[in-house]
């Protein structure tokens, strides 16, 4: 599974984080450097597509606990070491051997790379992460003790949209072999979230079950809604009249019908309407949606409705909204 590339790439440096990062810290990091990067938010930058890469190259190694403990073993026995394929031109014995021998795996078979193609309407797989190109990385497996080798693993990613990811949906990959791999998302899935296809990674060399494949989800963001664990967030924009006089309004929902709120007399910006039961369905529970009222300013008044708004400001208590906060704030 490793890489001469392992010898040359420090992937904590490649994420800003120490070597004992926890793995909570390790995700927050990548989150938010993914974000930062993410091809959908650089459309045609090349220099932030290959930093993408890169970044989630590093992460599907430190991720993975089994391949973090092998990484950092590589990386201990020094970058100065070179190691040679079997069969090429640097002679025999070569690379996989020795990761062989120093985890139990045997001679167990070259790595294999997968390349992945998404069907329907969904992006292609930026699988593998090791050498920049769209495929997906054999990873783990090992002799257990007087057991047959597992086939080892494959990692992947993939870029979901949000109703896909909310919905869930089935979904049909290929390997560069023409292979169909069907892959059902759960509904409910959510960014960095990983999939576990039991079975569809690499044979084993010596009759064991067959690896998996390890398939990391990123999830594009919605125009309007937004997650909140199983709740979805959506701002609604009303008119002051509205907010002041009390109105029913209209909310939209995810995939479905808008719905009726009422927004009683005197609602400030910033308060939530809940509506029970219409947020993210999952086999663990259902949200909610949550409406956060947005009082609209209108940006241009005629000459009559200034005069109106002004007759309206004179008959307001003279009090200054602000007074508690200020108060506050010296305190």
């Amino acid at each position: 599974m490793a890489s001469q590339d392992w010898f040359d790439k420090d992937f904590y440096k490649v994420l800003g984080v120490s070597k004992d990062v926890s793995d909570a810290d390790l995700k927050k990091t990548y989150r938010k450097l993914a974000r930062k990067y993410h091809p959908d938010s650089n459309p045609g930058d090349a220099a932030a597509e290959a930093k993408f890469k890169e970044i989630s190259e590093a992460h599907s190694v430190l991720a993975d606990p089994e391949q973090r403990k092998e990484y950092d073993a590589v990386r201990a026995m020094g970058s100065g070491a070179r190691f040679t394929a079997p069969g090429s031109a640097g002679g025999a014995g070569g690379f996989e051997d020795v990761f062989g021998g120093m985890f139990g795996q045997g001679g167990g078979g070259r790595s294999q790379s997968y390349t992945f193609q998404q069907g329907g309407d969904y992006d292609d797989l930026l699988g593998g992460l090791f050498g920049g190109g769209r495929f997906g990385q054999p990873t783990g497996g090992y002799r257990g003790p007087g057991g047959p080798t597992k086939g080892r693993d494959v990692t992947a990613s993939t870029t979901l949209d949000f109703v896909t990811a909310t919905k869930g949906d089935q979904i049909t990959l290929q390997t560069a072999e023409g292979k169909p791999i069907t892959v059902r998302i759960p509904a409910g899935v959510a960014d960095g979230q990983k999939i576990r296809l039991r079975g569809k990674g690499q044979p084993s060399p010596d009759g064991g079950e067959p690896g998996d494949i390890v398939l990391t989800v990123t999830v594009r963001k919605h125009p309007v809604f937004e997650r909140d664990g199983l709740n979805l967030r959506v701002t609604v924009p009303v008119t002051f009249t509205e907010a002041a006089l009390g109105a029913t309004i209209q909310v939209p929902t995810l995939g479905g019908d808008p719905v009726k709120l009422r927004v009683a007399p005197g609602t400030p910006s910033g308060r939530v309407l809940r509506v029970k039961g219409r947020g993210v369905e999952t086999s663990k529970g259902t949200g909610d949606l949550l409406a956060v009222v947005q009082v609209a300013v209108p940006s241009h008044l005629s000459k009559e409705a200034e005069a109106k708004l002004e007759e309206f400001a004179a008959l307001l208590p003279d009090e200054n909204p602000r007074d508690d906060l200020l108060a506050k704030a010296k305190g």
